[in-house]
């Protein structure tokens, strides 16, 4: 059986998203709008929960369509919090429409989610060295810049924390622990 990094546990849903997801290059700028909202829909739960409650959300979000997502009104967002196929916080249910308004405000500048997100890490992954998971720390100087510009274009629930967990989910960095065999796997095909 492949080592993983500690965090993967045993839950098989956790085992497949670390072994086919986490860590992966992503540039997609719908499939990161995604990861940003479930991300920030986290905050104070597990990556576990979320990931459990993904196919709700993508079904109830209109499958992460941003165009979509910022006309809901006080009907959706009624309805939205009334299903317990997502986290039902109001807070949480507005900032995904907020967001979806700031990613159209950003593209129809000309620039593309996934190019401004990459700009932070000079458009390569950061392939960092941690040996355990004590060591990959919580936030960083670049999540912490980019925690900043979002917030400046009028994204919500985007601390450094939530920014820093969106860079490792979308490959922007490498934290896999350097035992977990997708350490190299993944750093393999950055070179490639």
């Amino acid at each position: 059986m492949p080592q993983r990094c500690q965090w993967a546990g045993e839950d098989p849903l956790m085992v497949a998203y670390h072994d086919e997801e986490w860590g992966v290059p992503l540039r997609d700028d719908r499939r990161l709008f995604e990861l940003l909202i479930l991300e920030g829909a986290q905050a104070g739960l597990s990556w576990r929960t979320i990931l459990h409650k993904r196919e709700n959300y993508r079904r109830l979000f209109d499958g992460f369509d941003p165009v979509k997502i910022a006309r809901y009104r006080d009907a959706k967002v009624k309805k939205l919090l009334a299903d317990a196929g997502i986290v039902r916080n109001r807070l949480k249910v507005a900032a995904t429409i907020q967001n979806a308004k700031s990613l159209l405000a950003l593209q129809k500048s000309g620039t593309s989610f996934s190019e401004f997100l990459w700009q932070f890490v000079d458009d390569k992954p950061v392939r960092n060295r941690w040996k355990s998971l004590s060591d990959i720390p919580a936030k960083t100087d670049v999540s912490d810049a980019m925690s900043k510009e979002l917030k400046a274009r009028g994204f919500k629930f985007v601390g450094s924390t939530i920014c820093y967990a969106f860079m490792q989910a979308a490959g922007m960095v490498n934290d896999h622990e350097t035992s977990c065999y997708r350490y190299s796997q993944i750093a393999a095909e950055d070179r490639g």
